[in-house]
């Protein structure tokens, strides 16, 4: 698991952009190198309901990306929990066990994408 933290990042040019007057601002929450290599599986923009979560599960062979849009929501991993708010970024890697709870009061949106590296990301639900 990786994890961005939105206040930690600063904007900067993008890349097509004069430094000096640059006409729009990034920033970085994934590289190449933080990625693995494979297929887009998927790109979602996601809900969460206020009091809700989604089950305990893993992919065998894909990475997912959460971004999250508005609210707050704790994500678990491998039982280790991490609060995240409105811009923060977490990378889930292949087989890590996850779970998102949703108690902030407000439905929260997030966009999901995910990488496949053979087995098309095949989900495999955990309890339940």
């Amino acid at each position: 698991m990786k994890i961005v933290r939105n206040r930690d990042l600063t904007f900067i040019p993008a890349s097509h952009e004069n430094p000096n007057q640059p006409g729009v601002l990034k920033k970085v929450l994934a590289t190449k190198d933080s990625l693995v290599n494979g297929q887009v599986q998927m790109l979602n923009w996601s809900l969460c309901p206020n009091q809700s979560s989604f089950r305990l599960h893993y992919h065998e062979d894909m990475q997912e990306t959460f971004v999250i849009l508005n609210g707050s929501v704790v994500m678990e991993v491998n039982g280790q929990s991490v609060a995240l708010e409105a811009g923060d970024t977490i990378i889930i890697e292949p087989r890590e066990v996850h779970k998102m709870t949703n108690q902030c009061g407000e439905d929260v949106n997030y966009l999901v994408f995910g990488i496949a590296t053979g087995q098309d990301g095949k989900t495999i639900v955990v309890g339940d």
